[in-house]
């Protein structure tokens, strides 16, 4: 059980490294790479100010764009480990003696000669 804590908590520690990461990522190179045309059609500096009628959708969809890119790099990061650690196939079973009717038809035949 001591392992499963200190795991959990070296995960939660890395969890909270990588939001700070992917928010950077969405707020410093996304938002400015994709939305930089709209943004400034919209005579903003960032998505964060973007308050169409009073309502701060800006950060919204901001919070949105974080959450997709981390599912996204959360699912990658699953499926390569899930990838990693497929078990190797079983070996093909031995091949299967007579069956008990092949057996007894043997006999018989046998028993004819």
């Amino acid at each position: 059980m001591k392992g499963n804590v200190l795991d959990l908590a070296v995960a939660v520690i890395i969890g909270g490294a990588f939001g700070k990461i992917i928010s950077s990522l969405v707020e410093d190179i996304i938002t400015p790479l994709i939305l930089k045309p709209s943004l400034e059609a919209a005579g903003v500096a960032s998505i964060e100010e973007w308050a169409p009628g009073g309502i701060f959708l800006g950060k919204f969809l901001g919070a949105a764009i974080s959450f997709l890119v981390i599912a996204f790099v959360m699912f990658l990061i699953i499926k390569s480990f899930n990838k990693l650690n497929k078990p190797a196939p079983a070996e093909p079973a031995a091949p299967a003696g007579p069956t008990e009717t092949e057996l007894l038809i043997q006999i018989r035949d046998l028993l004819k000669k």
